[in-house]
């Protein structure tokens, strides 16, 4: 069965990118598909895990629940727009990964949260936390990283 395509054009990591999609694309398949852009990764397809994260005019959205068409006319970053950013370096310098499939969702969820809570506080901390899923690690390592990136320090750091 042929599918019908429209073109679409996206501003993506500050780049003008054209592509022709089906309107049932999510965007997570259009940056991986179209774009080559597989640092988003696909994880459960709902919404839930977080791993697709990406910025959509700064604030994370889970790119496997929104449309690509959706995503037009708006700023997208992606972790490759993020590169030697100072959320990579913190998850990085603490460890905060294992196996790391989750990863590039959790760095641009934190990139949001110091965008958009620069002065956050644990409780505002822990609910930014909550919207990604870790099968590999404790978090305490992803939490660190956070608490260095905003330049704070961790309850651990008062023992």
């Amino acid at each position: 069965m042929k599918y019908n395509r429209i073109p679409v054009t996206l501003k993506v990591n500050r780049q003008t990118k054209n592509a022709d999609i089906r309107t049932a694309d999510t965007l997570l398949d259009v940056l991986r598909e179209n774009f080559g852009l597989t640092g988003s990764k696909p994880g459960c397809l709902n919404g839930d895990c977080g791993s697709c994260t990406v910025l959509i005019d700064g604030c994370p959205m889970k790119s496997c629940i929104m449309l690509g068409l959706e995503a037009a006319g708006r700023e997208i970053v992606t972790v490759e727009g993020l590169r030697g950013s100072p959320v990579q370096r913190a998850f990085i310098e603490n460890n905060a990964f294992q196996c790391g499939y989750c990863t590039p969702g959790f760095i641009m969820n934190i990139e949001g949260l110091i965008r958009k809570h620069p002065d956050a506080d644990d409780a505002v901390i822990e609910e930014w936390l909550q919207s990604n899923i870790c099968r590999c690690t404790s978090y305490q390592e992803i939490k660190a990283a956070v608490y260095a990136v905003l330049g704070k320090e961790t309850r651990e750091d008062h023992k």
